[in-house]
């Protein structure tokens, strides 16, 4: 099939490139020349495993091109995804100016019968929105269906869920159209639902809304392990294995960040306040996210108060790891509120460290190891939790700082190894290793 996809984002670019790789004639576009000359060229504006190779391969084939010309893009293609970005407004709204810009333009473009998907988080009611603004944007009336078609990839493993997801929901106002874009994942032959366009733009922020609840949830709980004396790993462990609840997003820590359940979770209880409902079990759940950085630098505070000139080593940027996106990372509230405090940082992040610049306080002293960023530091905080950090020679760690204090705020070490090796350690939801 001819393919279009606006919008080069994670969900854009990834989404192209699959559709190339599973022999599709795709199309990418975006209204940022510097960005297509970039992609047209083989670097990518992402750090996605996997992806440079996917739309480097699909390129040279000739199933993948780059353009920032929409109207030619819309014309030579029989499906047009918009996956364009939906930010949070102040309200908690999201901002569909993007969307509203791209229905326009797709409209304007329009020469024959046009399938239009919604592949962007976007509220319910959006696909009668793009239905209207394309309407009023033809100049001759031409015939097209929208389509709700959300995503679930996740960053880090986008490829992966983008090839094998869980699901594969398609929002349609008739079966005809519904045909069509069975026809174009059948290759992936994962589950497909079929609904109508409102409720497949439901699901999206349900599922997205109930992860996050699952998270806050743990968190709390951590909260309380921490006043009694009980371990939220054992705990989690426990309610995990049942079935009913499962594991998944389960694990205490910092919270969510990212672009997705930070901006969701707020656009559902704006939905639902414009609906009439007042959403308070989600309202509690993004109070509880808040506090995570504030509840882990207070840990940091109450052992090594005061921090003036404290040297703390932070581990890890990116909002979560394989992935160099900065975009509600904790590590901002966290190193922020650290330098507001008087300490001075060091910083290590495998790859996000060109994007923390510009997120992070100037007075932040970036590293090339985590052992850099350990030597002198009178504490070590653990924000992010990559993979190589879990296999951190440790003993060579503690040599290094100057106090040897670890602030785990993933949980990714276990306190009695932590104790052996002579540390002052503090988790989320365990109790403290303080040696004798």
């Amino acid at each position: 099939m001819n393919i279009c996809v606006v919008g080069t984002g994670y969900v854009g670019l990834v989404t192209g490139a699959v559709f190339a790789d599973l022999g599709n004639d795709v199309i990418c576009v975006d209204n940022q020349p510097d960005k297509i000359a970039a992609l047209a060229s083989g670097k990518m504006p992402i750090y996605e495993p996997g992806l440079e190779e996917m739309v480097g391969r699909n390129v040279a084939d000739g199933r993948l091109a780059f353009t920032t010309d929409l109207s030619t893009a819309v014309r030579r293609s029989l499906i047009v995804f918009i996956t364009v970005g939906t930010p949070a407004k102040s309200d908690g709204q999201a901002d569909l100016s993007a969307v509203e810009s791209v229905a326009r333009g797709i409209g304007q473009a329009m020469e024959r019968y046009t399938v239009i998907v919604n592949k962007s988080t976007v509220p319910v009611g959006t696909g009668d929105f793009v239905r209207d603004v394309i309407e009023r944007s033809q100049t001759t009336p031409i015939p097209f269906d929208v389509v709700s078609n959300p995503e679930f990839l996740r960053e880090g493993s986008a490829i992966e869920d983008t090839l094998r997801p869980d699901r594969i929901v398609i929002g349609a106002p008739n079966q005809q159209v519904a045909m069509t874009l069975l026809e174009l994942y059948a290759p992936l032959e994962r589950p497909m639902i079929i609904t109508d366009v409102p409720s497949a733009e439901m699901i999206k922020y349900a599922s997205n809304a109930f992860l996050a609840t699952k998270i806050s949830f743990i968190n709390a709980i951590a909260n309380m392990c921490e006043m009694a004396g009980a371990d939220v790993t054992q705990v989690t462990k426990g309610v995990g294995l049942d079935a009913r609840i499962g594991s998944a997003f389960l694990h205490a820590g910092l919270g969510y960040g990212g672009s997705c359940f930070p901006k969701d979770t707020e656009s559902l209880i704006a939905t639902a306040a414009k609906l009439g409902y007042d959403f308070k079990l989600l309202r509690s759940v993004v109070e509880i996210n808040r506090e995570r950085a504030q509840h882990f630098v207070g840990m940091m505070t109450k052992t090594l108060s005061p921090l003036d000139d404290k040297i703390i080593a932070v581990l890890g940027l990116a909002f979560k790891p394989n992935t160099d996106d900065m975009r509600e990372a904790k590590s901002i509230e966290v190193v922020t509120r650290l330098v507001e405090l008087g300490a001075r940082v060091r910083a290590y992040d495998p790859v996000a460290i060109p994007n923390a610049r510009a997120a992070l306080p100037p007075s932040v002293v970036y590293c090339d190891s985590p052992y850099e960023a350990a030597a002198g530091a009178d504490a070590l905080a653990l924000v992010t939790e990559w993979n190589e950090f879990k296999f951190l020679n440790l003993e060579r760690t503690r040599a290094l700082m100057r106090r040897p204090v670890v602030f785990d705020g993933r949980n990714i070490w276990e306190p009695e190894r932590m104790r052996r090796l002579g540390f002052e350690y503090y988790s989320i939801g365990r109790k403290p290793v303080i040696p004798s």
